[in-house]
Parts: structure tokens; C-alpha cells; sequence
């Protein structure tokens, strides 16, 4: 097959998950073959650093981010905030992630979870790197946390908030990471924000191997799938694919410096 000639960037996509590891020279084939020619690849917990790190120096085309994710709030430990400087010092990633806060998991502690992202924020920008969020039913406060820290600059992954949270989030400074939510056509609320936001603000995702479009429901997500995404915003928008592809690419750029 021939290789697509459009320029994506998969900003978010778990690619070291094990779910991966059968067929991941496979699964970076057809990424390049659906025109995507880069993919960042966000950490969750301590444990996927060096697996990260690993996956991204043998593949040029996939970005490592480094964080602590708060859905794993158990499993992070006050040594590895510092274990993390170490690592945005040493080996420079693009991005701190991912993290954020999540208040729809009822049983993550709250304000273990507040503590980890305000570290990791005021270590984003003692780093000067941008940082990817983690907002579920925690917008507002996400907004608000990283208004008071100041000096941010990143995104928003799977964005699913309302225009008036979009637009905070813009004046701040912060892109919206786009994915397969926006494919199913119930998402009405999501789609008004993408046809109508600023392009300079919008990247894509697939969030693989979670969050699949609506092609795709009930199957692992990986990125060669951000065509889906990518035809369901061109089609919201009324613009190319082609244009789409390569202005949320520049964003990604602009934005990670890879």
C-alpha cells in the first residue's frame, strides 16, 4: 500500500500498552500508511517511563511525554515527583503527562490527586515544557489550577467540556486534543466546539488503544484510526482534509518542538 501524502500528528496515543506488544512494527505500518508521521506517547505511572523512553528511541516518528496519571493515584509515591525531575531534566521529553485530575472514578483519593498535578505543573514550567492534561468531570478546577500556577502552556486532552470551558481554556494559552468521541454523531455538544473553534487550537488524537470512533466501536484504538477523526472534523468544519491535517500537525510542532 501506498503511504498517504497527508501530514498527522497523533498527539496522544498510549502505544507502549501491552495490548500493543504482538503487533507493534505492524501497528507503526499502518500509522504511516494513514499519513500519520508523528505520535506522542504519554506515560501514566513510574513503571512506563523506560518502556516509553525504550519504544521512542527506536522510532523517531513517536514523541515521549513523562507524568503521573490520576487514575493511578495509588500507585504514584513522593520519590517519584523527584524521580520525574530527573527524568524532564535528563532526558527531555516533549511534554509532561499525562496528568490531571479525575473526579468521575469516585475512589481516587481527591486531594492525593491535587497534590500530584500541581507539582507536576510547577514542574512544567520550571522545565519550560508544555504539559498534557487529564480533565474528567474536572474542568473547572483543572482551569482553575492552572490559571493560579501560570506560565503553562499545553493541552487538554479529549476534551469533552462545554464552549464557555473551551474558550478558558484558549485564553490560557491551551489547545483541545480531539479524538474519536467527535465520530459519533450523538456528540453534539463536542462537534458545535470543533466546527466553530480556533484552528490554531486543535489537535488530534486517538487516545489508542481506548476511545475508538464510531468505525471502529468495541475494537482496540490505534492510530492509524486518526483518519476517522480527522474526516469527521474536516466535515464539521467544511475544509479539506488535507488543510485540517496540516494545520493541527503545526500545532502539534508548535506546540511539543519535537
Amino acid at each position: 500500500m501506498a503511504k498517504s501524502v497527508l501530514d498527522l500528528t497523533d498527539s496522544h496515543a498510549h502505544i507502549d500498552d501491552p495490548g500493543f506488544d504482538a503487533d507493534r512494527e505492524a501497528m507503526f505500518a499502518r500509522a504511516a500508511d494513514a499519513g500519520v508521521r508523528q505520535i506522542v506517547v504519554p506515560a501514566v505511572d513510574r513503571e512506563s517511563w523506560n518502556r516509553i523512553a525504550a519504544i521512542c528511541a527506536s522510532h523517531p516518528q513517536a514523541l515521549p511525554a513523562y507524568g503521573l496519571h490520576p487514575i493511578y493515584i495509588a500507585r504514584h509515591r513522593p520519590e517519584h515527583l523527584a524521580e520525574l525531575a530527573t527524568q524532564l531534566k535528563t532526558r527531555r521529553p516533549v511534554a509532561v503527562g499525562e496528568i490531571g485530575l479525575d473526579f468521575f472514578l469516585t475512589e481516587l483519593d481527591q486531594e492525593r490527586q491535587r497534590h500530584f498535578f500541581v507539582q507536576q505543573l510547577r514542574l512544567a514550567r520550571e522545565f519550560d515544557l508544555p504539559v498534557i492534561v487529564h480533565a474528567r468531570r474536572a474542568m473547572d478546577e483543572v482551569t482553575s489550577t492552572m490559571r493560579r500556577i501560570g506560565g503553562l502552556r499545553g493541552v487538554v486532552h479529549s476534551f469533552a467540556g462545554s464552549l464557555q470551558q473551551a474558550q478558558r481554556l484558549w485564553d490560557l494559552g491551551f489547545c483541545l486534543g480531539i479524538g474519536g468521541p467527535v465520530t459519533y454523531e450523538r456528540a453534539q455538544r463536542l462537534r458545535h466546539v470543533v466546527a466553530t473553534m480556533p484552528l490554531d487550537r486543535l489537535l488530534l488524537e486517538t487516545d489508542a488503544p481506548d476511545q475508538p470512533g464510531a468505525c471502529h466501536r468495541g475494537e482496540r484504538n490505534e492510530p492509524a484510526n486518526l483518519r476517522e477523526v480527522l474526516d469527521v472534523v474536516a466535515q464539521l468544519r467544511g475544509e479539506s482534509q488535507a488543510s485540517i491535517a496540516a494545520a493541527t500537525s503545526e500545532n502539534a510542532r508548535r506546540l511539543f518542538k519535537p
